[in-house]
């Protein structure tokens, strides 16, 4: 890769956007960055993995998959480059990778190791201000989700479990999950589970079959919990 397009791979990520060319290069002197390739279909994270690296996709696409111990109840995004790979997930009681990441294509991670990613936000403010600013809409996003449950409105419990479990730049969302263990999961009537995903599906926020929902829109469907979208 050659040196400036590396510089501008760097600077097109959510944790650097910002950051001046001169700052880039600096960083890139200073840190050990790995720069790793994936083949489609190569497992890159397997759930419950220690989270020890903070991992960029600057090329390709990538399949993140959480599901339950039994797998009844599953839940895909993908997400393109420039994007970043939980990286909530790097500090904190909890610091295992909740989800398994799987290549879609031929994939280029960056990978910083976490003691480096320190050094960087203490000497960067716009980096440092970066990532207090992902990680804190990822916290206010249960915020939002608990207000919502409250209203007693099915269509905001399950927009708030999609976006719960979702990266703000996730594309090609489904929940995989028999109808009749959501309705039950929701604690409403199949009449009315059906009718309120029939009313989401006819304003274009998803699709679904008999056992799954497609989200069309994440962005739209985070607007059912907060009037401005994330």
């Amino acid at each position: 890769m050659a040196l400036n397009s590396m510089y501008e791979n760097l600077m097109q990520l959510p944790l650097f956007n910002g950051v001046s060319y001169n700052r880039i290069s600096e960083i890139v002197g200073n840190t050990k960055l790995a720069f790793l390739k994936y083949l489609g279909n190569e497992k890159i994270v397997t759930a419950g993995d220690p989270c020890t690296h903070l991992m960029f996709v600057i090329g390709g696409k990538v399949r993140l998959t959480i599901q339950n111990y039994n797998d009844r109840f599953r839940i895909s995004q993908t997400l393109a480059a420039p994007s970043v790979i939980s990286p909530d997930f790097l500090f904190g009681r909890n610091t295992l990778y909740p989800a398994t990441v799987t290549a879609l294509d031929t994939v280029s991670l960056l990978q910083i190791a976490k003691n480096d990613f320190i050094s960087i936000i203490q000497s960067d403010e716009v980096c440092l201000y970066n990532y207090l600013n992902f990680i804190s809409t990822n916290a206010q996003k249960a915020v939002d989700g608990v207000i919502a449950l409250t209203s007693g409105s099915l269509e905001e419990r399950i927009a708030f479990w999609i976006i719960a479990l979702t990266q703000r730049d996730a594309i090609d969302i489904v929940l995989s999950c028999r109808q009749r263990d959501l309705y039950a999961l929701f604690g409403v009537q199949r009449s009315s589970f059906i009718s309120t995903l029939e009313g989401m599906k006819e304003r274009g926020l998803i699709d679904f079959t008999s056992n799954e929902i497609r989200v069309i829109s994440r962005r739209d469907l985070r607007s059912i919990l907060l009037k401005t979208p994330d």
